[in-house]
């Protein structure tokens, strides 16, 4: 039997301690170890808020896009994207709202479209967010009339024939032209057509105007001699949108700033090498350069964030499009307004 000293009884106890403590040190860590765990869980939603990295960003582009055209030869927003890991895929769609629903249901992240398609979209209930815009490029639309014509001001379309491509910016154009001069759009045999057809329209005489958008004015200018009776210059901006799905956007803020920065580069690259530009662009759109060119004279690139003021721009075409009954309901345009969290 072991005799139990004074001296085994202060040699034991220190010992006892010693294993006390290292069990609270080990309770401990096994305690800091789960909050970590559940930590990490909570702030997951955070960390892909303030920019997750995406595996593939799928841009929406028509090809009277230039910029984006432009990038998608180059690949420049490809090279820039890679070391994030983030692949690019452009989607090629033939107008606007046919963009939209691809956007709407998730076929693609990313678009760029004029003014009049978000408002259709957005009155139709499509989730989309305004994420920028270029800057205004009113001198990218126009009435046209044939080179020969009589008539000399817009006041004299009074009881004309106009061709326009119904429910797009230059349908708000031409409201607004007609406002300036004194008429309304009842004076005047609206006849909506589409780009392709209204040029055949114009040619033969059907119409006595066009109203149109580059580079289709572009075109005419250059091809049959289409003399410019008014642009949008002192009556409307003309601005051009980047839209996102809003998800995307939210989670993936970085991936669409590298998007922005290329754009801005390409753009500041495009103004200084206007011909180039468009020799590299004109067989993609299969259009002469000549036209390309003086397209790409008229239009600005430099996207920027989505401000009060284009917003209310926004909400006046908006409100312009309800009182003509071209869409079913008022919107509010800044409900789809993005606001970038960082």
């Amino acid at each position: 039997m072991t005799q139990i000293t004074s001296d085994s009884i202060e040699t034991a106890v220190p010992s006892a301690r010693w294993w006390q403590a290292l069990r609270r040190l080990a309770l401990g860590a096994l305690v800091l170890a789960a909050l970590a765990l559940i930590a990490s869980f909570l702030l997951l939603p955070v960390a892909r808020a303030q920019g997750q990295p995406a595996a593939e960003l799928r841009i929406g582009y028509q090809k009277a896009a230039s910029l984006f055209v432009l990038q998608k030869a180059q690949g420049s927003l490809e090279k820039r994207l890679a070391p994030l890991g983030v692949g690019v895929k452009w989607v090629e769609f033939p107008a606007g709202p046919q963009l939209l629903e691809g956007l709407n249901v998730g076929a693609i992240d990313v678009g760029y479209v004029g003014e009049a398609p978000p408002i259709f979209a957005q009155a139709a209930g499509a989730k989309f967010v305004y994420i920028g815009h270029d800057p205004a490029a009113p001198q990218a639309e126009a009435l046209l009339v044939p080179r020969d014509s009589a008539i000399r001001s817009v006041a004299e379309l009074k009881g004309r024939k106009v061709a326009l491509n119904k429910g797009s910016n230059v349908h708000y154009l031409l409201v607004r032209l007609l406002e300036k001069h004194g008429l309304k759009l009842g004076d005047i045999q609206p006849v909506y057509l589409a780009p392709a057809d209204a040029r055949a329209a114009f040619e033969s005489r059907s119409v006595d105007a066009w109203v149109i958008w580059d580079p289709f004015a572009a075109a005419a200018e250059k091809a049959i001699g289409a003399r410019v009776l008014a642009d949008g210059r002192g009556v409307v901006n003309n601005y051009q949108y980047y839209l996102g799905e809003r998800r995307f956007v939210g989670r993936h803020p970085w991936v669409i700033q590298a998007l922005f920065d290329d754009s801005v580069e390409q753009g500041i690259w495009l103004k200084k090498n206007l011909r180039q530009a468009a020799e590299l662009i004109a067989p993609l759109q299969g259009l002469p350069v000549d036209v390309v060119e003086l397209s790409l004279r008229r239009y600005e690139f430099n996207v920027q964030p989505v401000s009060a003021g284009v917003i209310a721009d926004q909400q006046q075409i908006a409100d312009t499009f309800f009182d003509l009954r071209l869409i079913p309901k008022a919107i509010a345009v800044r409900e789809a307004a993005w606001t970038d969290p960082r």
